[in-house]
């Protein structure tokens, strides 16, 4: 029998991550560290070396470099502790005096620490040769301060304006994400609210139409075009939470729309498609179309008491998707209150025109306008994108 383990939980797994994450930043931080002072100390091993040659002083190779990575090598261990001491005494505004009374003495330390090593191996490796009269520890210490302890204070204030410059630039960027991950959230909040109003304005329609035919007593239509509404708001629940779907899906979904219209008009609606079919998997967003074709069914088919034609195109044109729904009614009349405005400005097209907004800003267009030769037309063209193969 073969037992399998229980999947580790969610929340567990982050964790691991993020832990492995901050394990993966410090082992760089501290070989960053490592080897920024390590190959200081080769370039001022090899340019002492170099320096001593040429005046033709005698000098012991491995004990000279072993001297110099040593010294410089030792700023390895002092580094974290000036990050510490930089974390937990910070100089900014309102504690620069209360961290300077910490730093200038902790500079001095660190310096007389760093030159008391660096006086120590230099006694035990005697790396330029041994003298006639051994220099005393102390003597040796405050030679190597008068040459040393100016470049220690300039280490130490590097290594600390260092680490604030890394800081600040990291807050910078955890900011920068952060307002763009707010930008994100704010945008999908606004496209699903756009969706939410989409959703009732339809369903309100669907429902009068129902309404209608139980009071006219076509149970069988109400019972068939309820029936078409479950499979749609099953489709549409199965779909929430995408924005774009590939033209294909978003034309299954008309189907089942349409199939319901046409209940309503079982003699009036005629509906031509003519769709490329290289056009098929491209991106579009979803419940696109069935907005523009309601509005094509309100303003040109539901106002004849003959027959209309709504005509849906799709083509590839450069890059672009085109998508064009036509219907041969009598076009829509400019509001008397407002002439400028139109069925153009209904919620289902202003929704559409905000959501294409959202998602393609200026790399779309979008017109609603009666065609000089007769109709309504309302075209979209927006940026050619295929679907992932699986998605």
């Amino acid at each position: 029998m073969i037992s399998t383990l229980p999947d580790m939980p969610q929340t567990e797994r982050v964790a691991d991550h993020q832990g492995g994450a901050r394990r993966r930043r410090r082992l760089l931080k501290w070989g960053f560290i490592v080897g920024f002072w390590l190959f200081f100390g080769l370039l001022n091993a090899s340019q002492t070396f170099l320096g001593f040659r040429m005046e033709n002083f005698p000098l012991h190779l491995g004990r000279m470099f072993t001297f110099q990575m040593l010294g410089w090598g030792s700023w390895a261990l002092l580094t974290p502790l000036v990050l510490w001491l930089g974390r937990r005494f910070p100089l900014e505004r309102g504690s620069l005096v209360s961290g300077l009374l910490v730093h200038v003495p902790a500079c001095v330390l660190v310096a007389a620490a760093h030159i008391a090593f660096f006086s120590f191996i230099n006694m035990r490796l005697a790396p330029y040769g041994g003298s006639s009269r051994p220099l005393p520890f102390w003597e040796r210490f405050f030679g190597t301060a008068t040459s040393q302890f100016h470049i220690d204070l300039l280490i130490y204030a590097a290594t600390l304006g260092t680490s604030y410059a890394v800081s600040f630039y990291e807050r910078y960027r955890e900011r920068e994400v952060r307002a763009t991950q707010l930008e994100a959230q704010l945008a999908q909040a606004q496209l699903q609210a756009l969706k939410m109003q989409l959703h009732p304005h339809f369903l309100f329609n669907t429902l009068n139409g129902i309404a209608g035919l139980v009071r006219d007593s076509r149970n069988k239509a109400a019972i068939d075009m309820l029936v078409g509404l479950s499979d749609l708001l099953r489709y549409t629940l199965e779909n929430a939470g995408k924005q774009e779907v590939p033209l294909r899906e978003e034309l299954d979904f008309l189907e089942l729309y349409l199939d319901i219209q046409k209940m309503r008009f079982p003699d009036r609606l005629q509906v031509e498609m003519q769709v490329a079919s290289d056009t098929l998997d491209a991106l579009v967003p979803n419940l696109i179309l069935q907005p523009l074709v309601e509005n094509a069914i309100r303003h040109g088919v539901a106002l004849r008491a003959s027959a209309g034609m709504i005509s849906i195109t799709a083509a590839r044109v450069d890059g672009v998707l085109q998508i064009m729904v036509h219907d041969d009614g009598p076009g829509v009349r400019p509001r008397p209150s407002s002439p400028q405005q139109s069925a153009g400005d209904g919620i289902g097209l202003s929704n559409t025109r905000a959501r294409l907004a959202q998602l393609y800003g200026a790399g779309h267009r979008f017109t609603a306008e009666n065609r000089a030769g007769g109709g309504f037309e309302a075209a979209l063209a927006i940026p050619f994108k295929r679907a992932a193969a699986g998605g």
